[in-house]
């Protein structure tokens, strides 16, 4: 790993076994992650994005290790998480702290704000007393709360200010990397936009690095440096953020793009729309190749038979695409303007 790495997840496999009927009959493994890559730089922002299903949430944690890697390896700072025990991993886990979707289950309901903050302070920190409570004081300023809601329950609090808690209770431990996994999606569209610019503000003032999981395009683009996009437990284009949002180069995440609405519907953006059919395959039955070639506008006939590899491409960042590579090419260049409809219309013909 490069000196500017702080977490990274090397060929990530998970299964999972599905079972089902009565008797839990075994039907063979889903395999939820797919040979996953990603690396988190220092005091950056890795935004990940995909459908629900995609695997995002569970790589998320994988590299927490909440939940064991079928194959693979994460290195916290060249440091193999997926191999430590007990007390080497509890002080591995104290630097690496996850904000969950739902702030209401995510904090306990029967304890009150500062012991929920607390917690962390005394168990991976060892404050106690006045320097424990001195603590959650300052991370409830931090996050934008009030001294006095320490002595509060979390049903008596809003939905955004829960999820602060929630954010203040994950930086008890004075963590280098917080994961964000679909941190705003149960909020208000008004206090989104609160969450989102509180985590940039601590993200300067701690120094975190953070992977921030959601499945909707531009909420990502405005929190991240750069942009992994997932499609059926796959990493299918990684790039800069603004690259991947300005010109996509994978038809999914042009598709993705197409979904966000537009202040503008007279945008050009609007008119180049990419409409995804059908569902996503069952990822116990994946198709033999490009895992999108179900549902892909553009598909020719490579994207039925093998896998595509990363390529680079112009602005930065990869893509696993045959249009990138053979038959129909783009070279490089994003799904838009002139390229896009001249590709559309040569995988038509």
């Amino acid at each position: 790993m490069s000196d500017d790495v702080v977490l990274a997840g090397i060929d990530l496999v998970k299964d999972f076994s599905g079972r089902t009927g009565l008797i839990k009959r075994s039907t063979g493994n889903v395999r939820a992650v797919d040979h996953v890559t990603l690396e988190l730089k220092r005091g950056r922002t890795l935004g990940l994005v995909g459908e629900s299903g995609s695997g995002k949430s569970t790589v998320g944690r994988l590299l927490l290790r909440l939940i064991d890697v079928s194959d693979g390896a994460v290195l916290l700072n060249d440091q193999d998480v997926t191999q430590s025990k007990h007390r080497s991993l509890r002080k591995l886990r104290s630097a690496m702290q996850m904000v969950f979707q739902d702030p209401y289950s995510s904090l306990n309901p029967t304890m009150r704000v500062g012991d929920i903050i607390g917690e962390p302070i005394s168990y991976h920190r060892g404050l106690r007393g006045t320097a424990r409570d001195n603590e959650v004081e300052r991370l409830l300023v931090s996050v934008g709360l009030a001294v006095e809601q320490a002595r509060r329950f979390p049903d008596e609090l809003s939905g955004g200010q829960r999820q602060r808690v929630a954010i203040a209770r994950a930086l008890g431990s004075e963590p280098d990397i917080l994961v964000c996994d679909e941190a705003v999606s149960a909020l208000d569209i008004s206090i989104q936009s609160q969450i989102l610019n509180l985590l940039l503000h601590l993200q300067s003032e701690f120094g975190l690095t953070m992977l921030f999981v959601s499945h909707d395009l531009s909420v990502v683009r405005h929190v991240s440096h750069d942009i992994a996009v997932m499609y059926l437990g796959q990493i299918v284009e990684y790039g800069p953020a603004d690259r991947v949002a300005d010109q996509p180069a994978h038809p999914y995440t042009a598709a993705l793009l197409s979904a966000v609405p537009q202040a503008k519907p007279s945008s050009r953006r609007t008119s180049e729309k990419v409409i995804l059919e059908g569902d996503p395959p069952s990822p116990s039955a994946p198709p033999k190749g490009c895992p999108f070639v179900s549902r892909c506008p553009f598909a020719f006939e490579p994207c039925h038979e093998f896998r595509p590899a990363h390529t680079p491409v112009n602005g930065g960042g990869t893509v696993a695409c045959h249009l990138q590579t053979s038959g129909p090419t783009l070279g490089g260049a994003s799904l838009g303007g002139a390229a896009f409809d001249s590709e559309k219309s040569a995988t038509k013909h």
